[in-house]
């Protein structure tokens, strides 16, 4: 079965001390990106807190959208559509992730690196936007044309390989959205 599979990026903004520190930099209004692999959110990972209640515990998440910790968040949701090869490939690498999550952080000092403009690579180590993009690139499907160390979330914004499907309230978002809400004003509230 060799058909195109859709894959999703989701940008969100929690509020947190550490999104609004992030923000004051990058002057992005989202300032978390994940993987999703259904439309619903049912299944969605990245680099972030292991514990919502603990900023300095951090590094390969499996992300539950509809807990408390992302209640208040605003988001973005970008559809992309990619070969089967790919996303077998992308799937691959999250499985590996997810199965030696111990011995993954969260790339702390990379993000450090982008605001300098030095690259700061680290073995098994992301943030996540790092994460976002180097999975797609080591499966060979490149979303941002620039290095993943460098990529920020409002690039995901920015490229004409990713599609809007979504924009306002996550709670809101029940994952099948008509064209009008997509293209709906984003609520900054």
């Amino acid at each position: 079965m060799n058909r195109d599979v859709d894959i999703y990026v989701l940008l969100t903004n929690t509020g947190t001390l550490f999104s609004k520190t992030i923000q004051l930099y990058t002057k992005n209004r989202l300032n978390h990106a994940s993987i999703a692999f259904d439309q619903e959110l049912t299944e969605v990972y990245s680099f972030g807190r292991k514990n919502p209640s603990n900023p300095f515990l951090a590094g390969f998440v499996r992300e539950d959208v509809r807990g408390a910790f992302f209640e208040d968040s605003l988001c973005s949701l970008f559809k992309c559509t990619i070969s089967h090869s790919t996303y077998v490939c992308i799937r691959n690498q999250i499985r590996y992730m997810e199965k030696n999550r111990d011995q993954y952080k969260y790339n702390l000092l990379g993000m450090v690196g982008v605001m300098l403009n030095i690259e700061l690579k680290r073995d098994y180590a992301y943030f996540c936007s790092q994460f976002v993009a180097s999975v797609f690139e080591q499966s060979g499907f490149v979303l941002v044309d620039k290095p993943a160390l460098f990529v920020t979330p409002g690039d995901f914004e920015q490229t004409s390989k990713l599609e809007l499907v979504y924009q306002g309230k996550l709670h809101t978002y029940t994952g099948v959205q008509t064209e009008l809400q997509a293209s709906g004003a984003f609520q900054t509230a």
